[in-house]
């Protein structure tokens, strides 16, 4: 049998050289994608690892689980208004999601496809507004709603809407100047052919914006659920009763003070919270990747 090392040399020069050149344009990407995926699998697997360690501290906590128990997630629920954190998160996730995406689509349609005054000034100002925190204007929110506590106790601190109100405060901006990029790629001539044919502003963006920029709100859409689900700082401040707060703010409490006793219910909170994003993405990733424009326009 004919092996490597008795075939002629310009032979396995040539072999080499096609290694090398396979590697300079195809492996080392190969290479870049392994390390990538192992980078991103690291945290994941070491979360997983601490929410089924028996014994739920971060000190016997090991990259690969020595045990399988799911201890830690019976005792998140009994031990912890994990329930009521899970649900508060999801009702004011969902809900400003959804409520900003409708603003910021009705606000992107104006400036885009409309000339009034003010306009320069309006986007501009949307613009230069998020340079600012809404955090900075904690200590006045905080004056405004201790009023409203007051007034009226349905929506104010320690409950959903009162934190829903407030990011409202909030909902344009960043994403008006998304939408509003959009749109202004979408043709002209829908417009005026649906004006022509006897619809109105309002038709026209329902029945033909809306349809035609489904990726950019499922962007948005996904944006503002991720950002709301995860927000920390304000909820920290006007939620304090445990069964209002949001998953941010109660899992948060969970390691303020024994961080090693309970990073075991921590990782499983983790595990558990990271489900109705990882939904929300799969519901909106075919509109994410699908090019809905395309062929909008003939000719």
């Amino acid at each position: 049998m004919t092996t490597l090392a008795d075939a002629p040399v310009a032979d396995r020069t040539a072999t080499g050289r096609r290694r090398n050149r396979w590697f300079v344009q195809v492996g080392w990407r190969h290479l870049v994608g392994v390390l990538a995926v192992a980078f991103s699998l690291f945290p994941i697997l070491f979360v997983l690892s601490a929410a089924l360690n028996p014994l739920g501290t971060l000190s016997s906590t090991e990259l690969l689980p020595t045990g399988v128990s799911f201890e830690n997630f019976t005792n998140l629920f009994d031990r912890f208004a994990f329930a009521h954190w899970f649900l508060n998160s999801l009702l004011i996730a969902g809900t400003a999601a959804f409520v900003s995406l409708f603003l910021s689509a009705l606000a992107a349609y104006a400036f885009s496809r409309m000339r009034f005054a003010g306009r320069r000034f309006g986007l501009l100002a949307l613009l230069l507004i998020q340079m600012f925190p809404q955090f900075l204007a904690i200590v006045a929110i905080f004056l405004i709603f201790t009023t409203v506590t007051d007034l009226w106790p349905a929506i104010g601190f320690n409950t959903p809407w009162g934190l829903f109100l407030l990011y409202m405060g909030g909902a344009l901006g960043v994403n008006t100047w998304l939408m509003k990029g959009f749109f202004d790629t979408l043709p002209k001539e829908l417009d005026e052919s649906a004006t022509m044919d006897g619809a109105s502003h309002a038709q026209v963006f329902f029945r033909i914006i809306l349809p035609l920029a489904a990726p950019i709100l499922a962007v948005t859409a996904l944006l503002a659920f991720i950002g709301t689900i995860n927000e920390f700082m304000i909820a920290n401040v006007f939620l304090t009763n445990t069964e209002s707060k949001t998953l941010a703010v109660g899992m948060f409490g969970m390691v303020a003070g024994e961080r090693n006793n309970n990073f075991g219910m921590f990782a499983a909170a983790t595990l558990l919270t990271a489900i109705p994003t990882v939904l929300v993405f799969q519901l909106l990733q075919r509109y994410i990747v699908s090019g809905l424009t395309a062929g909008a326009v003939k000719g």
